[in-house]
């Protein structure tokens, strides 16, 4: 196998940090109520002016992750400083994230072993009801 071309892996790195660029200022529209529904991987390849499938195999190229796994690990990490520095509600922050609680909870779950309640508990908030 020819090694790739230092313009191609530049280019890969670029639109890596683009993406993550893009995701990041999403779930900031997300959180801040300016957009109301979570982006798919189409969506951010229409940001990035690419096709869905180039952009999920340069992200798995430039990253050895998943386009998906980005997003997924974005938001646990958006849920958790949410749930450890915020007032709102385990509902609340499921809904500005475009879940109902239900998948969320099973969502959060998986990625962390905790339930929003029990990370909120465990990490020294004040538990808030899920309604």
């Amino acid at each position: 196998m020819l090694p790739l071309p230092l313009d191609y892996l530049s280019r890969q790195a670029e639109i890596l940090t683009r993406f993550e660029q893009v995701l990041e200022q999403h779930l900031d529209d997300l959180l801040a109520g300016r957009v109301e529904k979570m982006h798919e991987l189409q969506d951010f390849a229409a940001a990035l002016c690419l096709h869905p499938g180039h952009l999920s195999q340069v992200i798995k190229l430039a990253s050895g992750q998943h386009a998906c796994q980005f997003y997924q690990q974005k938001i646990v990490r958006v849920t958790k400083n949410l749930l450890t520095n915020s007032d709102l509600s385990i509902g609340d922050i499921a809904h500005r994230l475009d879940y109902d609680v239900s998948n969320f909870t099973k969502f959060f779950k998986r990625f962390t072993g905790f339930t929003p309640s029990a990370y909120r508990k465990a990490h020294g908030s004040s538990p808030i009801s899920s309604h």
